[in-house]
């Protein structure tokens, strides 16, 4: 039986371990670096058809339905005066099995853990080599060496195995960015809001039947060299909090007083597509390429991913790279241009938009083209 180590025990790398513990055609280890895994923060992800279709094989349909929210709309308004723009009908993607859906990643982590052993899942594994030899030997500090078949890199976007396979290059760059999380409650809109402002925008949406509401604002933001290696910068209330009041003085809501439990970080994404050189090393999730978050899609294209590979290995091919790297140039072209657009701050580009907004939400066949090739892959 073939042996695959999974580095990182994110979304991408515990969903690869539901099918892999579905199927029992290889034995797997999970290696995570952390000591244990979060699962009580309150931060939303979103779920487009494509992954819930994915999850419900390995029994999602199953969790508890006040941990999860299916909202029917997307609505676009103007942040200055939360004037409604346009809105697009999500359930058109939807089918009778799987619908688009919000909840509390901690929620999703904990779903997916329940179904692995706690024996194949490695806390305290902090990679630092590699040999390819006739088998992978895979070396982690304070551990002993180990051997595999298959090392499939599922550790985010700041991959430890990307920077030992392609050094300096394997690193992300900033994005000039910076994402603002925190909670809500008794938000009055229960559908998914987008407001559009001057250089940043934010998203509200529910994140399950209680109503709680995750916010997430992405805001323009050049920073030095020193500051983006900062931690402290990040985690300083005084930074957080004049962040939130730039946006919230240019909004028609008080996000200061609304918005709880707010954290505070650097956006970064990768520099380029890369694909290992050796034949049974994979990258996965944003391992293989994280994106800007402007498309909402970074946990469906995990699980995604994560599937394609887990067919690719069963049925013995080698079109993953080939499929992932297509679908990939697909969902960074589409996150660029939302972020181009969510952020325009000439009051002419802003008019014109809106107006091409409003006609673009309503074309069933660009719809179909932007959003559904996505959605229902």
């Amino acid at each position: 039986m073939k042996k695959i180590a999974i580095i990182g025990a994110g979304i991408s790398g515990l969903f690869f371990a539901n099918l892999l513990e579905k199927d029992k055609s290889f034995a797997y280890k999970i290696f995570e670096k952390k000591n244990s895994l979060d699962l009580n923060n309150g931060y939303g992800i979103q779920l487009s058809v494509n992954s819930i279709n994915f999850l419900n094989k390995v029994g999602f349909h199953k969790i508890n339905s006040s941990d999860v929210y299916f909202p029917k709309k997307v609505n676009f308004f103007d942040a200055k005066k939360s004037k409604k723009i346009c809105d697009v009908d999500l359930s058109q993607f939807n089918n009778q099995s799987n619908r688009y859906t919000t909840l509390k990643r901690s929620k999703l982590i904990k779903f997916l853990l329940e179904n692995i052993p706690k024996e194949k899942l490695i806390f305290n594994s902090d990679l630092i080599d590699i040999k390819d030899q006739d088998k992978l030997s895979l070396l982690f500090r304070d551990k002993e060496n180990e051997e595999f078949d298959y090392l499939v890199a599922a550790d985010g976007v700041y991959s430890r195995t990307k920077q030992i396979l392609f050094k300096k290059e394997g690193l992300p760059k900033y994005f000039n960015s910076i994402a603002i999380r925190g909670n809500i409650h008794n938000f009055e809109n229960l559908d998914i809001s987008i407001y559009l402002g001057e250089n940043f925008h934010f998203v509200i949406y529910p994140i399950n039947q209680n109503k709680e509401f995750n916010f997430i604002s992405i805001v323009r933001k050049e920073l030095i060299e020193n500051e983006i290696s900062s931690k402290n910068l990040f985690n300083d209330n005084t930074f957080i909090n004049n962040l939130l009041n730039q946006i919230s003085n240019k909004s028609n809501i008080n996000l200061t007083e609304r918005v709880k439990e707010i954290k505070c970080f650097p956006i970064f994404v990768s520099k380029k597509i890369q694909i290992p050189n050796s034949k049974n090393i994979f990258l996965t999730g944003d391992a293989f390429y994280s994106f800007s978050p402007s498309f909402a899609q970074g946990a469906s294209q995990s699980i995604e991913a994560a599937n394609e590979l887990f067919n690719d290995l069963k049925n013995n091919s080698s079109k993953y790279n080939e499929a992932r790297i297509f679908k990939t140039k697909q969902i960074n072209n589409r996150s660029l241009i939302n972020h181009f657009a969510f952020h325009l701050s000439s009051p002419l580009n802003i008019f014109f938009r809106n107006i091409l907004l409003k006609y673009l939400t309503k074309n069933k066949s660009f719809l179909e083209k932007y959003l559904g090739k996505i959605y229902n892959s």
